[in-house]
C-alpha cells in the first residue's frame, strides 16, 4: 500500500556534500560552481509505504551496493543499483524514525528499459498472440 509520494522529479543539489553557504573557491575547477552554474541532477522521487518489508518488489531488479546507519534511528539505510547494464538508476531505502511501520524508498533517475518481471509475466501472452495471428 503505497501512502503517498513525498518528492517528484525535485533535483537534489549538493547532498551530502562538503561545500557549504558563502564558501568561494577562487583557484582551479570548482570557480565555474562557486559562480553558480549547477551539474545536471537526475530527477528523484520518494514514496512513503506502509510494509514490514524494507525491499518492496517493484518489478526491476537491483543490487545492494552500501549500507549506512542513519542520525537518530536504529534503522540504516540501504543503497541499490538497477541491474540492467544500460541503467544507472539508484534508489535508497530506509525505515522512518518516527513510525517504523512505513518504509521511505527513494528513486534516482529514470529507467531506459522495460520492466524486467512485467516482460517475464507478458511473455506467454506475447508468444500465444504470435502464434494465433499465424493461423
Amino acid at each position: 500500500m503505497v501512502s503517498g509520494v513525498t518528492g517528484a522529479a525535485a533535483p537534489e543539489s549538493g547532498a551530502g556534500s562538503s561545500s557549504g553557504v558563502g564558501r568561494e573557491e577562487t583557484k582551479g575547477k570548482g570557480s565555474a560552481r562557486a559562480r553558480g552554474s549547477r551539474k545536471a541532477s537526475r530527477p528523484r522521487f520518494a514514496f512513503q509505504t506502509k510494509s514490514e518489508n524494507d525491499v518492496l518488489d517493484d518489478g526491476y531488479r537491483w543490487r545492494k551496493y552500501g549500507q549506512k546507519a542513519v542520525k537518530n534511528s536504529a534503522f540504516p539505510r540501504s543503497y541499490y543499483r538497477c541491474t540492467h547494464h544500460t541503467c544507472n538508476v539508484k534508489k535508497q531505502v530506509q525505515r522512518l524514525a518516527k513510525d517504523t511501520s512505513i518504509v521511505v524508498t527513494t528513486y534516482e533517475g529514470v529507467h531506459n528499459h522495460p520492466c524486467e518481471k512485467l516482460m517475464e509475466a507478458l511473455n506467454p501472452i506475447l508468444r500465444q498472440l504470435q502464434f494465433l495471428s499465424q493461423l
